[in-house]
């Protein structure tokens, strides 16, 4: 195995007694460390109503961004479709690329929401084989998590209200992602035969990709436009196998790809030692519980206050999945975890996603593990 990229998802995550001013600086401030660390790309999700999480607009975040960095690729993981149209999306995106050309990844995924029903007459799922929790090469597959009570939350009717105009009907996945790239190809028309032409947008040099956590529409609709894929162990690591095998038995090659590219992406933390990174480790669970309980994410805790804060059985069950597919511990430890990862589900590339409440040692993560991957053949030299 060689070559493995390794790129960087952030959430533009707000430590606790801190703000959304300084998580966006603390972020392009990564983005430049990883950049000297040698990471290909760096991705910001789309979060809303999360007080401990400030990256709400990807593409307005990367622009920051890219002003602050030189060559490492920037991108979205992923704009929300559910919540805009295929022509704000593509127009965003070419104001940005149009004075940073030839940098710029287009994740595109659906929205936060309960799941769609498929298509009349579309393929099932392809299913992924997993022994007594995990893959047959070690990598642990976790019970699914159901989300069916968080979508009942009063809070996600909310953020649906406020994030949707009144009375709109949410176009079609497939149909939005045609529609994207339709209108980057500069081949939209009418079904009358109106042209429409995205001006900036229509001819960006940018990279599309579709995101998802199953093996659903995202994947198929990637697989089926010859697109790059994401899946998501850090969201749902229960369905990661299933995710990529379903985008690659849709797959067909494209003008821009002969054969399907994946990336996958992880939680990490990685420090001088197991027990060092298990301690910066400490608030991810009260975190997750926060998101999975319907509240928002809140402000990232430092150990101290995550020790301090109520638990039960039921909130240990409630985060089991991700607390126990989280990688954490020394940089040799974690890079042997995602050599796991990475053979399990064929990446090509790898996402590492890495919170704590200290920037620095942030940082030093990423660091630490971009230094062993490089040792072992996979990054290049910054």
């Amino acid at each position: 195995m060689s070559g493995v990229p390794l790129g960087v998802l952030d959430l533009v995550p707000v430590p606790s007694g801190s703000t959304a001013a300084r998580a966006l600086r603390n972020s392009i401030d990564l983005a430049r460390n990883a950049e000297a660390f040698g990471y290909a790309r760096h991705w910001f999700a789309e979060h809303h109503l999360s007080p401990g999480v400030a990256g709400t607009s990807p593409a307005v975040v990367l622009a920051l961004t890219a002003a602050a960095t030189r060559t490492i690729r920037l991108g979205s993981g992923a704009v929300q479709l559910g919540h805009r149209t295929a022509l704000s999306t593509v127009e965003e995106f070419g104001l940005v690329d149009a004075l940073h050309p030839g940098r710029l990844d287009l994740g595109l995924g659906r929205s936060a929401g309960p799941p769609r029903p498929p298509a009349a007459g579309g393929p099932p799922p392809v299913p992924a084989a997993s022994v007594a929790g995990y893959a047959p090469n070690g990598l642990r597959i976790p019970e699914r998590f159901s989300p069916a009570p968080l979508w009942a939350h009063p809070r996600v009717a909310l953020q649906q209200r406020l994030l949707n105009l009144p009375g709109a009907r949410p176009q079609d996945y497939d149909e939005q992602v045609d529609d994207v790239l339709a209108l980057l190809r500069g081949a939209y028309r009418t079904p009358e035969g109106v042209e429409a032409h995205a001006v900036p947008g229509e001819g960006a040099d940018v990279q599309v990709w579709l995101l998802g956590s199953s093996g659903g529409v995202s994947a198929r609709a990637a697989g089926r436009n010859g697109l790059r894929f994401a899946a998501n162990y850090h969201v749902s690591p229960a369905t990661v196998l299933e995710a990529s095998d379903a985008y690659r038995a849709a797959f067909e090659p494209s003008a821009e790809l002969e054969r399907p590219y994946l990336t996958v992406s992880a939680d990490v933390v990685v420090a001088e030692d197991g027990a060092a990174a298990a301690e910066l480790a400490t608030g991810y669970a009260a975190w997750v519980r926060s998101i999975r309980s319907g509240e928002g994410a809140i402000p990232y805790p430092t150990p101290a206050q995550a020790r301090a804060l109520p638990w039960s059985d039921a909130d240990t069950a409630l985060v089991a999945d991700r607390t126990e597919t989280r990688f954490v511990g020394s940089a040799r430890e974690v890079a042997d975890r995602l050599e796991v990862l990475r053979e399990a589900t064929r990446a090509d590339e790898l996402l590492i996603t890495t919170i704590t409440h200290d920037h620095a040692a942030r940082v030093r993560s990423y660091g630490l593990l971009a230094r062993e991957w490089r040792r072992r053949g996979h990054l290049r030299e910054p």
